[in-house]
Order: structure tokens, then C-alpha cells, then sequence
């Protein structure tokens, strides 16, 4: 069977890929067809990234619990020892980081091993308590297959790596409420604590028709009620995976503690639906225990996003050693399962982000950590280029499968700009009508990257602006049609405009360029699109990188700067065992 991507009836955090559902995964269970397949050797890994976070095989998802604990980053994430598929068993591996970039292997976290998470452990978050004590709330699915959150603690409190973890034994401390299916109750979020010192805490879910943030609140930790209503419901939604939420500082990009209510800050509300991750920003009322949205879910093209690509499953901290709060997210494949078994793994972690609010207050920001310009190696510049109508030129002397690029283009002209009404279209529609290779006025014009010398193979990351009835737009496009010749292949064109004013400021662009993912910043990362390519003939020394301009009237461009990117140090983890315990009697 080919297909792009599987979904998997009850999976934490699962996507629906063009629409497409699969009702039976009985065969995932099949040895023979699993015995079929044989692994590619190292060497014959082309679609393998250098600097982005990968498990060195099996299956890889969501960001679980990421923290910085004395001293020490912590990537907690969903993985399936036993394959390269999503499969009962699932565990908590565990990475850890000084810089957020290179990371080594820690044993598992958690493995499923008590009657509150005999399948699995899925996912959940990490909380810091006053006495700068971390614990973890986790789905775990029993063994009659029901979502249930836990709580766990680290066996030893001084050890910077955290190690060992304890399942408390009086687990589950929450159960699916009366009216939600046993399958509607997952992905606890980080606690945050009210000003009369109570914890409080949110659970995806589905019931009566709206995807919800059901609310939970305590006084130890350990003994939850659930409030009567949720913190912030939608009819227009499907079931709420992956929850998120967090203040955000309303005049800085430093980034605060999750607990920090204020009028200095705003809240963000996201969740995981539709194959994306969508946020809203709004005004908590901790009063009533609302959070009241500036906009609903719409479930259209309307939503915010974090990025508008393959982007999902994300999970936020407040990183105080920087005080910034960073994103990461899950990034699924784009070629088949059975392409999955071949290589030996599936699924790859997103380039942290720092995030905060824009000075507009409409909408997040996202930027790579800084710390990832310590990878950059050969840098080649480009000044004041001029790129009339047809035009393409090769950014030479870098390695441009494994490369970061900040450019910026200068419109003069923008008068003679086509006109569009930016309310009655839906921009990745767009993308996908007038790709590439159609010539508009102010557009095309971007990279091409991870592309044959003669362009057969291509990934085009670009621009069109627009007039409408009061002012610019700026659409920002990632084109994978011409990725690969290889068929078979999920090629999604994806779209977002960008909330810049071309006559005040450039149209710029950061590509961040690892082999078989693209992760691009528009607008200084306003909009953001992550893409999974797989080019046949593009790979290793074969790939080239160029800027071009596809439409009829020219742009400059003011700055080009590219980098070789050298590779991160990511080594595995291993094995553990988990104990249960009476955490009440730490307290």
C-alpha cells in the first residue's frame, strides 16, 4: 500500500494527510510483511539530516516535557523501540543538550510497565514545583486501552540528568470525565499556579461536538478536580491533541515563566488538530478560569498557525537560563511506510525556535535559537544583486544540502503590483494554482533549493505581492512539486501571507536546509513553513542552491548570506526500567 502517512486509530497525536484515513492497522502487526523489508545501510541514507534532532532508527513523534533543569536541556519524545511504524509500546526517550543543538542519550524515561499505562506512554509535559523540583504528567493508555494522566518524579533530584524517573503509585490521578470517550483524554500540559497558590492544568479532548482544554486544578499535585467548564472550547474543531498554554511578555521578546499572570502579559492558546498545530491569542480570566480568544477557531485558512507546513505535536518551555520561551514540534514523514521500513526510521524534531509576541500583538514570532549559528562553517555573500524577470543565479561554494541562508528583496515599483482581495482566498490554494513556474508581476521570486544543476529536481521557496483595497500583501509560497523525480510522495504545495508592509520594510527569508527537511522564515519570522523532500538526484554534492525571479518585473537583492552548516553531535540513548512510588511521601 502507498501512502504518505498512516493514521493510527487512538495515536497521541495522530495527522490525516490529504484527507486520507485508514480504518484497518492490523496489518502493522504483521511479522512477515515487517521481515520483508530491508534496512538501508548508513552510507546509502541520503534523506538523514545532520542537525536536526533524529533517533538513530524506529519511529520518532511529539516533543514530550522539555526543560532546563540545572544547567541541563531536556528532550523527552514519543518513540517506538520495536520499529520504524507507530505500534503499541510506546516510550518516553530522553536527550539531553547544553545547547540545544548537540544532544546524547539518556535512558529511557518512561516504558510502559503498571496497569495505568500497560500499552503505552504517551505524551505529556514537564513542570518545575517551588523547591525546583521537576515532575511529569503523562497519558498513559491502560490496558483496556483508556487515556489516563499520570504523574512521575525523578528518582534523584540532584542529578542534573534526570536519569531515573518514578511512576507515583497511586497513578492515574485523572481519568476521562463523565460525557468524554475513553479515547478523547491525552497530552496533559505544563501546570501553572494561580496567585492562591493552585495548580492548575489542561487535557486535550473532544465531547458534545467541540475540540477542548478540559481544566484541572489542585492543591498537592496529586489529588485533581475538574473544573466545571473548560478553559476554552470550539464547535468548529475536531479532537484537541498536543495542548499548549503560556503567557507571552506584551512589550519584549524575553520570554516568561508559565505561572506569570499579569498586565504585562497575553496568553496563547494552542492546540493539535487538522494535521496542524493552530494558536490564538487572547486575555486569561483567571477569575472565572476563561480564556477569552481576540479570535475563535474557524477551522479554515483564517487560523493562526505556528507554521504552516509539516509542523505538529508542539510543546513550549520557558527557558530561564535565556528567558526566552522555545518551541519545538514533531516533523512526520513525507514518503510512504514502506519507505519508513527501508530506511529504519521515521520522524525527525524541528530546529528549536525561540517565540514571542510581535510588537502588533496579533500574532507569535519564531526565530531559530541563536545557538545554532555556532554550526555555521563557509559563509559566501552576495550584495546589491539584481534579478530581472527570468533570471536565476547559483549560490556557489557552500554545501547546499546541508546549508542556512538569510536573504532580503528590495520591490521598487510596487504600484504596478496585481490586485487580489485577500479575504476571499485561501493562500495555500494559491500556492498550489500559481506555482513556481507561473510568472505573475511581483513573483515568483525566492529560492530554489535541494536542485539538480538543470533544475529537473527543485524545492521553490518564494514570494508574489499583491495589492488589495488598502495595501500590500505578501504571500509566501513553499513549492514541492518538482522535489523529486521519485513518485509516490506527499508534494503538498503550502501557502501563508505575511503580515509586512513591503514599502517600509524588505521581504526577507531564512532557510534552514538539512538534506530532507526545509524549514523557511518569512518576514523575519512572522510566517514559517517546514516541508519533508526527497530528491532523487539532488543529494550530497549533487544538490545546488539559487536564487531566482520568476516574475515580469525585477527585484534586487539587497543581502545574501549562506553557510555550510556543520553536523550536530546526537547520539542514542537506551533501556530502563521504572518504579512506582509514594510521591505524597516526598512532599
Amino acid at each position: 500500500m502507498d501512502i504518505s502517512l498512516f493514521l493510527f486509530v487512538g495515536f497521541s497525536c495522530f495527522l490525516l494527510i490529504n484527507g486520507n484515513k485508514v480504518e484497518d492497522c492490523d496489518y502493522l502487526t504483521d511479522k512477515t510483511s515487517l521481515q520483508s523489508f530491508q534496512v538501508l545501510l548508513q552510507a546509502e541514507q541520503p534523506y538523514r539530516t545532520a542537525y536536526h534532532f533524529q533517533s538513530p532508527q524506529n519511529w520518532l513523534n511529539d516533543p514530550n516535557g522539555p526543560m532546563y533543569y540545572k544547567g541541563v536541556y531536556h528532550l523527552f519524545y514519543q518513540y517506538n523501540p520495536n520499529s520504524a511504524w507507530f505500534g503499541d509500546g510506546m516510550v518516553w526517550a530522553h536527550s539531553a543538550s547544553y545547547d540545544l543543538i548537540n544532544w546524547f542519550g539518556l535512558d529511557h524515561a518512561l516504558v510502559p510497565s503498571e496497569p495505568f499505562d500497560a500499552i503505552s506512554c504517551w505524551s505529556g509535559s514537564a513542570t518545575i514545583l517551588p523547591g525546583d523540583k521537576p515532575v511529569i504528567l503523562y497519558t498513559g493508555i491502560d490496558a483496556n486501552y483508556n487515556q489516563v494522566q499520570n504523574l512521575a518524579t525523578p528518582k534523584n533530584e540532584s542529578d542534573p540528568l534526570l536519569v531515573e524517573w518514578v511512576k507515583y503509585f497511586g497513578n492515574p490521578l485523572m481519568t476521562p470525565p463523565d460525557g468524554v470517550k475513553g479515547d478523547n483524554f491525552r497530552d496533559p500540559t505544563t501546570a501553572w499556579q494561580g496567585p492562591d497558590g493552585t495548580w492548575k492544568v489542561v487535557i486535550g479532548s473532544y465531547s458534545n461536538n467541540q475540540g477542548m482544554a478540559i481544566l484541572f486544578q489542585s492543591q498537592d499535585f496529586v489529588h485533581w478536580t475538574m473544573h466545571r467548564d473548560p478553559l476554552y472550547s470550539s464547535l468548529k474543531t475536531e479532537m484537541w491533541e498536543c495542548p499548549d498554554f503560556f503567557p507571552v511578555s506584551i512589550n519584549s521578546t524575553n520570554g516568561v515563566d508559565t505561572s506569570v499572570e499579569n498586565p504585562s502579559v497575553r496568553h496563547v492558546m494552542k492546540a493539535s488538530f487538522n494535521s496542524h498545530d493552530y494558536y490564538t491569542v487572547g486575555t486569561y480570566v483567571t477569575e472565572q478560569e476563561r480564556f477569552l480568544p481576540d479570535a475563535d477557531f474557524t477551522g479554515t485558512s483564517l487560523d493562526l498557525r505556528f507554521d504552516y507546513g509539516k509542523f505538529y505535536a508542539s510543546k513550549s518551555f520557558f527557558d530561564g537560563k535565556k528567558n526566552r520561551r522555545i518551541l519545538c514540534a514533531w516533523v512526520n514523514e513525507s514518503d510512504s511506510m514502506e519507505d519508513d521500513l527501508k530506511k529504519g526510521w521515521s520522524g525527525l524534531q524541528s530546529i528549536p525556535r525561540q517565540i514571542w509576541l510581535d510588537l502588533n500583538g496579533k500574532q507569535l514570532v519564531q526565530w531559530p535559537v541563536e545557538e545554532l549559528n555556532s554550526l555555521r562553517g563557509n559563509e559566501v555573500y552576495v550584495y546589491d544583486k539584481q534579478l530581472e524577470s527570468g533570471s536565476v543565479f547559483e549560490v556557489s561554494g557552500i554545501t547546499a544540502s546541508q546549508a542556512d541562508i538569510e536573504i532580503m528583496f528590495e520591490l521598487p515599483k510596487l504600484e504596478e503590483a496585481e490586485f487580489i482581495d485577500t479575504s476571499l482566498v485561501d493562500p495555500q490554494l494559491i500556492c498550489d494554482k500559481q506555482d513556481a513556474s507561473v510568472t505573475g508581476k511581483f513573483g515568483p521570486f525566492g529560492l530554489l533549493a535541494l536542485a539538480t544543476k538543470d533544475l529537473t529536481e527543485q524545492t521553490a521557496i518564494f514570494f508574489r505581492v499583491f495589492r488589495d483595497h488598502k495595501d500590500y500583501k505578501v504571500l509566501m509560497c513553499s513549492d514541492q512539486k518538482r522535489s523529486s523525480l521519485r513518485n509516490e510522495l506527499d508534494k503538498t504545495t503550502y501557502g501563508a501571507f505575511i503580515d509586512i508592509d513591503p514599502q517600509r520594510e524588505m521581504v526577507s527569508l531564512r532557510t534552514l536546509i538539512d538534506h530532507s527537511i526545509i524549514e523557511s522564515f518569512g518576514g523575519k519570522g512572522r510566517s514559517v513553513i517546514t516541508t519533508r523532500v526527497y530528491p532523487k538526484l539532488a543529494i550530497y554534492d549533487e544538490a545546488h542552491l539559487f536564487a531566482f525571479n520568476n516574475g515580469s518585473l525585477s527585484v534586487r537583492v539587497s543581502r545574501l548570506n549562506a553557510w555550510s552548516m556543520n553536523k550536530a553531535q546526537i547520539t542514542a540513548g537506551g533501556k530502563t526500567e521504572t518504579i512506582s512510588e509514594d510521591f505524597s511521601r516526598k512532599k
